[in-house]
């Protein structure tokens, strides 16, 4: 229930968990997700703030074989590269780590933002335009804590070339690519980072985060 005190506990309680529990998904069963949940968790996401009220969010569902091969590709290639630019153990932890889930993943969408939108009028844009893509992002960020309320998980594949993204999907050339993502269920549940788990870095205290001016 919610006052004008805030929600209780037991939402306040709901909500922990989502966060603590959204990982970025690396190992998914091939299960198919249900009938119409991708534009149900897009809805949601729509829900999301942004600057102007713009919404400037565009996700494209990548259903087509050929599209996802090509973007594997991309990142096959520039996983590659990144490799070569690690030294020492470094190097033989980044070869094990499982960076994507294009083998497994039931559902795989890209997200942009749109910054020639019209809608918003500009407002907030002129002093800080990238605000349109944080915006892209915010709602991301909406969409996968939603799925993880679902008991669905997300992986972000951040090492590609946008060109070559935005090449694949036939996308329009002024959209800024924000994102490639895998999504399905888990193979397993847990509340720690992949790279936590793995040794690759770990997670700072808030503590350290915060300056006081």
């Amino acid at each position: 229930m919610h006052d004008d005190a805030g929600f209780g506990e037991e939402v306040r309680s709901g909500l922990l968990d989502i966060l603590v529990w959204r990982r970025d998904v690396r190992l998914f069963k091939r299960d198919p997700l249900p009938d119409g949940l991708f534009e149900r968790l897009v809805g949601l996401a729509c829900l999301a703030p942004s600057v102007g009220l713009s919404q400037p969010w565009r996700f494209v569902l990548v259903e087509s074989p050929l599209r996802r091969q090509a973007v594997r590709a991309s990142f096959e290639t520039c996983n590659a590269e990144a490799l070569t630019c690690q030294s020492g153990e470094r190097s033989g932890l980044y070869a094990r780590l499982k960076l994507a889930g294009f083998d497994d993943a039931p559902c795989q969408f890209a997200v942009f933002a749109d910054p020639t939108t019209e809608q918003g009028h500009g407002l907030g844009r002129m002093t800080m335009p990238a605000t349109i893509d944080y915006s892209a992002v915010m709602a991301v960020h909406t969409l996968w804590l939603a799925a993880r309320a679902e008991g669905v998980g997300l992986g972000w594949v951040s090492i590609l070339d946008p060109a070559t993204v935005v090449q694949a999907l036939d996308v329009p050339q002024g959209w800024t690519f924000i994102g490639y993502f895998c999504m399905g269920y888990p193979q397993e549940q847990t509340d720690t980072p992949l790279l936590e788990r793995e040794g690759w870095e770990r997670r700072r205290a808030a503590a350290s985060v915060i300056l006081s001016r």
